[in-house]
């Protein structure tokens, strides 16, 4: 048994309410619930509840047994003197204000209902499951289900959105700069991330303004990565070589604290030479793309501004200096709904967060004309019932498993309380 059950039972009365005595044998009528507080202090304030026909307002404390009131120094503490009533899991001895009144309480041991202890138990048994409640996944209401998946993905926005306003502090509330960090980080996969980022926050955003030539951009790009390290016989790496060293010289570069990009296990099409090619691509081509994306009214206009290959080096080269069969390095449509979902989207929703307006319809909209993202976590979810057809759905999925599932945050959950409920 643990608190935060005794937290759910209480909040929405899972026990057996007509009838309620305290263990003195006074009648309890509960008016007010209160309002749960998750911080320190009393666990629900301006709660309201009737003893023995008297009115009384204040906080409500709830333990799993009565003398956790002096274990944790309650009677101590001046934030619990306008406690009305103390429910427990087991009564074991009376506690006492200060005037040495006896804090009336309520036990729920024998009065809770048998099918959500039952199912209480189920969810938090030590069996080993990838999800507490994988046995009754399938089995929720499709209704709660859904609902509680857009919730969870306006949560993952809302998350995302932090890191978003850090890197606008950083910036001066440069929102250019923010997309370009956040695109250059995502330009790099899982593998490079780190390393894309770090060569974002190399140098300052105001020159890819000023060096908005292709040429320009990949010698800035490939030269922070730390690329022109090692000679290479081939005449392209020289001239972006020669137009880094110029760029170095002119915007006093360094590049100290970059993580070189890795290749390992990457296929060729995700190899970082390409990704930076594409990437220094969409910024010569499109020098005010905070501006595009804030203006475009469709999915298809995203899909046009991400439409993209890297330059006509790359056509023969996956490395500087090794040819390879001719093939252009075009941006996939997989790629750009990655870049969607983890860079436009986000930034979509803080931008409109900051400017005061609520467009979370129009971003949910979006999100559902995204195809569903592939991972291992996904998969899962699948196998236990059909769950994710776009990218809302998987989104919050992943939401769902690092921030409830794995965390064990069933009673926080709408599935886990529609599992409680069940017969």
């Amino acid at each position: 048994m643990k608190e935060d059950f005794l937290h759910y039972l209480w909040k929405f009365q899972k026990f057996s309410t007509r009838h309620l005595k305290t263990v003195l044998n006074e009648t309890i009528t509960v008016e007010k619930v209160g309002e749960h507080n998750l911080n320190s202090g009393p666990d629900f304030f301006n709660s309201q509840v009737s003893v023995n026909q008297q009115l009384w307002a204040g906080n409500v404390e709830i333990h799993i047994k009565s003398s956790d009131w002096y274990a944790h120094h309650h009677e101590e503490d001046t934030a619990y003197d306008n406690v009305i009533l103390h429910v427990v899991w087991e009564h074991d001895g009376d506690v006492f204000r200060k005037d040495n009144s006896v804090i009336p309480t309520l036990e729920l041991k024998g009065i809770v209902d048998k099918n959500v202890l039952e199912n209480y138990r189920k969810l938090t048994s030590k069996q080993q499951q990838w999800i507490p409640c994988e046995n009754d996944f399938a089995q929720v209401d499709s209704f709660v289900f859904e609902n509680w998946l857009e919730r969870l993905y306006l949560e993952r926005l809302q998350q995302k959105s932090i890191l978003i306003e850090t890197e606008l502090k950083a910036s001066n509330n440069h929102w250019e700069a923010v997309l370009f960090t956040l695109l250059s980080k995502n330009f790099g996969l899982k593998v490079n991330s780190e390393s894309f980022y770090s060569i974002s926050k190399s140098f300052d955003f105001s020159i890819i303004k000023k060096s908005n030539d292709l040429k320009l951009l990949e010698a800035l790009f490939f030269g922070q990565a730390g690329f022109f390290e090692e000679p290479k016989e081939d005449s392209y790496f020289d001239d972006l070589k020669r137009k880094h060293e110029f760029l170095k010289h002119k915007f006093q570069l360094t590049n100290t604290t970059v993580v070189f990009p890795k290749y390992f296990r990457l296929r060729p099409p995700n190899f970082p030479t390409i990704r930076l090619s594409q990437l220094a691509v969409l910024y010569s081509d499109k020098p005010s793309l905070f501006s595009e994306i804030i203006k475009a009214n469709s999915l298809d206009d995203y899909y046009k501004i991400f439409t993209l290959s890297a330059s006509e080096y790359w056509d023969t080269h996956y490395n500087f200096g090794v040819d390879s069969v001719r093939r252009q390095k075009k941006l996939t449509k997989k790629f750009i709904d990655l870049l969607l979902i983890n860079t436009v989207i986000p930034v979509l929703f803080s931008y409109e967060k900051v400017m005061g307006k609520d467009t979370s319809e129009d971003l949910l909209q979006l999100a559902t004309g995204i195809s569903v993202e592939e991972n291992s976590i996904i998969k899962k979810y699948n196998q236990l019932r059909s769950s994710s057809k776009n990218s809302l759905q998987s989104q919050a999925l992943l939401q769902l498993k690092n921030e409830y599932c794995t965390k064990k945050q069933c009673l926080q959950c709408a599935i886990g309380n529609a599992i409680l409920k069940s017969e």
